[in-house]
Parts: C-alpha cells; structure tokens; sequence
C-alpha cells in the first residue's frame, strides 16, 4: 500500500480552476494506477478520473469530460488534477486513491471501480460557490 495525501482544495466561484495534488510516500508509486474519487454532500463515492502507471491512458466520468485533466509525475511520487470551469455540482471531498495496476502494458486502462484501489488519502474539501 502507499500512503496518500492530497492538497490544493479550497473555495473557488463558479468557472473557476483549481488543481488538487496527490503526494505519495513509495517510490513503487510509479507501479500504481492512480485515481481521484469524490464524495457530493449527502451523496455516495464516485468516480472522477484515473490515469494508468505510465500515464499514457486516463478515463474520466462523462460530467468532467474536457474541464478535468488528471496527470502524474512518477519521478515526483505525485499526481494531480486540473479542475476548469468548475460548477457548483463539483463541490465535493476529493480523494486520490492508488491500487496494483491492471497490467504491464504502457497502455493499460485504468480502472474506475474504487474497489480495484487499496490506498486512499482523508480527501481535501473543494467548495464551489454560484
């Protein structure tokens, strides 16, 4: 398992950008497939986006498609999340997780089930006010 911790969330208006980061304490981070997940006020977990170990396949939930970007920096242990043209719908706790990645192949797909994910961070609080 890897030890996660994110930062970045905060209060941001309507059509605004915010990034979040992810620090990872392994250097086996880079073996990991990374995800962000979220949790709407009174809401269950869902899904955000998630990027392969190598970072050359993400996929992203329909809602966030083209104002979200998930990246990584395997040589840094970190992973991020660009957040544009936020809505106030976005306002959430935003959790980075990491689990054993699907397979060896640079362009494996990552997975969207919080299930497949063994290491969570305590989330960060991103408000977006109208």
């Amino acid at each position: 398992q890897v030890h996660l911790v994110e930062s970045g969330g905060g209060l941001v208006q309507a059509g605004g950008p915010l990034r979040l980061s992810c620090a990872a304490s392994e250097r086996t981070f880079s073996t990991y497939t990374l995800g962000w997940f979220r949790q709407p006020p009174g809401k269950e977990h869902e899904f955000v986006a998630s990027i392969n170990w190598s970072g050359a396949r993400s996929t992203y939930r329909d809602s966030v498609k083209g104002r979200f970007t998930i990246s990584r920096d395997n040589a840094k242990n970190a992973g991020y999340l660009q957040m544009n043209s936020l809505k106030p719908e976005d306002t959430a706790v935003y959790y980075c997780a990491a689990g054993p990645r699907e397979s060896d192949s640079i362009n494996s797909s990552p997975s969207s089930k919080p299930n497949d994910y063994n290491s969570w961070g305590h989330g960060t609080q991103v408000t977006v006010s109208s």
